[in-house]
């Protein structure tokens, strides 16, 4: 059977055999497909994840949420990751640097640090620079940030509303305007803030890493 996993687009994060091998539905053999069943686990969790209440702020929260949006598809749902990746912290550190941030985000809230859309921002960006768990990491952030800002009376962000049945195509026409847009923020602004594009958010220092894979 074909892997549906070794073609993949340049927007992921490369998964080890291992990982591949916890795909839960038989059926998929090709790219299209897993994309699509994804897609549908996703939009099951986004119903589930708004119609409750919630601590977004929670390890417990964050990882029920990833497994929410993937159990139907991979074993590892909802799990710390265990492997290195070309982006995040040592598997060894994911704990601590989630438990750094879920305070850090806290206290800005309670302090009113950033206004809220900038709370959301700063989280989403470093939740995907931590890369908690094997994959999806992109779009669990994407959905935390939205259930953080419906928490403090804000709109969801855009994101671009893409689904991601056609992830490579879409995914490389967003990024083009995303980054010229953001070195336009980043060339008038100072400091390590990410910048939001239309609801999108990109790391500030752009050239630093590869700006992308907080969208991913």
């Amino acid at each position: 059977m074909t892997d549906p996993l070794l073609d993949q687009d340049d927007a992921a994060t490369p998964l080890t055999p291992e990982e591949r091998e916890a795909l839960i539905p038989s059926y998929i053999t090709l790219r299209r497909e897993l994309n699509e069943a994804e897609q549908a686990n996703i939009l099951e969790a986004e119903q589930w994840a708004f119609t409750r209440k919630r601590d977004v702020l929670s390890e417990g929260f964050l990882k029920n949420l990833h497994k929410r949006m993937f159990n139907r598809v991979w074993r590892w749902a909802g799990k710390f990751r265990r492997t290195e990746k070309n982006i995040g912290v040592d598997p060894l550190h994911i704990a601590v640097n989630l438990r750094q941030l879920l305070d850090d985000c806290h206290y800005w809230i309670e302090h009113v640090t950033y206004p809220p859309d900038e709370t959301a921002a700063r989280f989403h960006h470093r939740l995907v620079s931590i890369h908690p768990f094997p994959n999806g990491n992109g779009r669990h952030g994407r959905l935390a940030a939205d259930l953080l800002l419906t928490d403090l009376d804000q709109p969801r962000f855009s994101w671009g509303r893409a689904n991601l049945v056609d992830a490579g195509e879409t995914r490389k026409a967003r990024q083009i305007g995303l980054v010229r847009a953001a070195f336009i923020q980043i060339a008038d602004n100072e400091g390590d803030a990410p910048v939001i594009v239309h609801g999108a958010i990109l790391p500030r220092r752009v050239c630093g890493s590869h700006p992308i894979l907080a969208l991913l």
